[in-house]
């Protein structure tokens, strides 16, 4: 015999299809995110799962529609911060048995570009300060205005379009000083 499984339900299934275009359509960019705040793509995809179901509660009060992206970033910025504390008390813990020595993993995946004008850009980047590359990270790679980048770290849309001009600044002081070193 065969099992009978019951019709699903239109407002479940419209809702599931709005997810899988929400993600679909915002993965890429909440994994650049995801990436540049942890030491692992592996780590950054167990973050991205982590702020997904939060999402996902944060939503059933809301008919379980997507949400905004602004919102995504926040929730996973804050899974982020969590992830970073247990991993800073397990460092602390290994440490104290075992010197660890190998921290050679760039912030973002380098497979996308091999160039040496890429590995330029994402080492100046990465010397940036958190708040500075966190503001750049999400308005270059994430797409978020000034607006969203401030609701999703808690502060002004002024304070977010400063730092970005700031960033940027610095950025355009590191490049040219790299340029000068390398090419004379």
């Amino acid at each position: 015999m065969k099992k009978s499984h019951p019709a699903p339900n239109s407002q479940a299934a419209q809702c599931s299809a709005q997810w899988r275009h929400w993600i679909r359509d915002n993965s890429a960019r909440l994994f650049s995110y995801a990436r540049q705040r942890s030491s692992s793509r592996e780590d950054a995809e167990d973050m991205i799962q982590d702020a997904l179901i939060r999402l996902w509660h944060y939503q059933e009060e809301r008919d379980n529609v997507a949400p905004d992206l602004a919102l995504a970033y926040s929730v996973l910025r804050f899974v982020a911060m969590d992830h970073g504390k247990k991993l800073g008390r397990k460092k602390r813990k290994e440490e104290a048995v075992i010197y660890l020595h190998d921290q050679d993993d760039l912030w973002l995946d380098t497979s996308s570009e091999s160039d040496e004008e890429g590995e330029i850009l994402r080492l100046a980047v990465s010397e940036l300060g958190d708040k500075l590359r966190e503001v750049v990270t999400l308005k270059i790679w994430g797409g978020l205005t000034f607006a969203q980048i401030a609701e999703s770290m808690a502060i002004s849309p002024n304070t977010a379009a400063s730092r970005y001009r700031y960033a940027l600044e610095q950025l355009d002081r590191k490049l040219e000083t790299i340029k000068e070193e390398r090419y004379g």
